[in-house]
């Protein structure tokens, strides 16, 4: 009976590996065939074949030295830019407004909490052209400062990850500290955040992937402020008809680029991630 069930059961294990195998081959193929049309020395956006017939690293070089009409490195700087501003700003109202709501209580805190929610569930593209007249009004319209604010504008609504994770850790450290004579900021800055790395992490990457990915609001921010391109709108420029002939091998040149670093950062730091997000969904 035993024998049979750990037949069973290996059975069972090898199906979940092979369905899994599967599946990872499926996910990989897209990324493969992006890779191998970025080095193809044929133009073009379509042929009959897979595997390229000429291989050449032109597309990448092409990128940083052909800027006259695709300023690339411009761009590039630009989204990194605005990434790591809007990463700063939202982690750091993020995770101070999840801690308010985690630790103190107040009156109006549970109608605070239910309206940030319910306000974050609606998408950000919802109110875009509202956001770009009231920029327009300021004068930063077709700025990179716009872009930022929009990105870290919308921060404290989505609080419910973080405050999980704080509701986590034991009150104990708060109040053994506030006899000590530490104030809340010294609570926060050195006690709370020191003892909470997963989610700050996994609150950092998702501030720094929406503005490093995002094409909406750029676009309609910057409109023909071509110097102020972000790479979304920028590679996009290249799938346009009178350019993709020409520039599509480069366009999966530049995304190859784009996806680079994200790719390495959630790779080295994956397992603060998984955490984050765990920890997070304990008692959010």
């Amino acid at each position: 009976m035993k024998i049979g069930i750990k037949a069973r059961n290996r059975i069972s294990n090898t199906a979940i590996y092979i369905i899994l195998t599967v599946l990872s081959l499926i996910w990989l193929l897209p990324i493969a065939w992006l890779v191998m049309t970025s080095l193809r020395a044929e133009p073009g956006a379509y042929t009959t074949y897979i595997i390229p017939k000429g291989w050449t690293i032109s597309n990448y070089t092409k990128l940083f030295t052909n800027t006259e009409l695709f300023n690339f490195p411009r761009w590039f700087a630009n989204t990194l830019l605005v990434a790591i501003l809007s990463c700063i700003i939202t982690t750091m109202l993020t995770l101070m407004v999840a801690y308010t709501y985690s630790r103190l209580r107040f009156k109006s805190r549970k109608g605070f909490m239910n309206m940030s929610l319910v306000l974050g569930m609606f998408p950000g593209f919802m109110s875009m052209i509202a956001i770009y007249h009231f920029m327009k009004l300021l004068g930063l319209d077709q700025s990179l400062a716009a872009l930022v604010m929009v990105y870290s504008g919308g921060a404290a609504l989505k609080y419910y990850v973080a405050k999980g994770f704080f509701d986590t850790i034991p009150k104990s450290l708060d109040e053994a500290a506030c006899i000590d004579g530490a104030t809340r900021n010294d609570i926060f800055f050195k006690i709370i955040l020191p003892n909470s790395m997963p989610i700050v992490t996994y609150t950092a990457i998702e501030a720094f992937i929406a503005p490093w990915v995002d094409f909406i609001f750029v676009s309609v921010i910057m409109k023909d402020n071509y110097q102020n391109y972000t790479v979304a709108l920028g590679l996009y420029k290249m799938l346009e008809r009178e350019n993709i002939y020409n520039y599509f091998t480069q366009f999966c040149a530049g995304a190859v680029l784009v996806a680079l670093p994200i790719t390495l950062l959630f790779i080295k730091i994956q397992k603060f991630y998984v955490g984050g997000v765990v920890g997070g969904a304990v008692k959010g």
